[in-house]
């Protein structure tokens, strides 16, 4: 049984004339101006996809950001404390950790990103 024989994918759904449709297929037949944007159900595959990784991102970034200053408030003991270099563990978090995560962040981001548009057949460049 190859791949294609599969009916249980996530990425293919039968159409109307017996064929298969791809997300890419499907993302070029929607028409965008006339779906409903709603950012808690989104209506299309696209808006679904991209929005998870929207969401997925904004929780890791709150979790860099708020997360050493949140442990400090909780536990100013353990946060205070001198690290091997000299600084505070709060102060190495929240200037070190946080910054270098948000470009680690920001690089998977353009990563997913440019996965989900290859996936719904994207392009970027001057294709008109």
């Amino acid at each position: 049984m190859t791949e294609n024989d599969r009916h249980d994918s996530d990425d293919e759904r039968t159409a109307p004339d017996g064929g298969t449709a791809t997300a890419a297929q499907r993302h070029r037949e929607t028409n965008y101006l006339q779906e409903e944007v709603n950012l808690l159900n989104p209506s299309t595959e696209f808006m679904r996809d991209h929005l998870r990784l929207i969401w997925t991102g904004f929780i890791i970034w709150a979790v860099l950001v708020f997360g050493p200053v949140t442990a400090t408030a909780l536990a100013p003991e353990t946060m205070t404390m001198t690290i091997p270099g000299g600084f505070p563990l709060h102060y190495f978090l929240v200037a070190v950790c946080a910054p270098a995560g948000a470009l680690i962040l920001s690089f998977w981001y353009a990563r997913r990103r440019d996965a989900l548009d290859e996936k719904y057949g994207i392009s970027h460049g001057g294709d008109a």
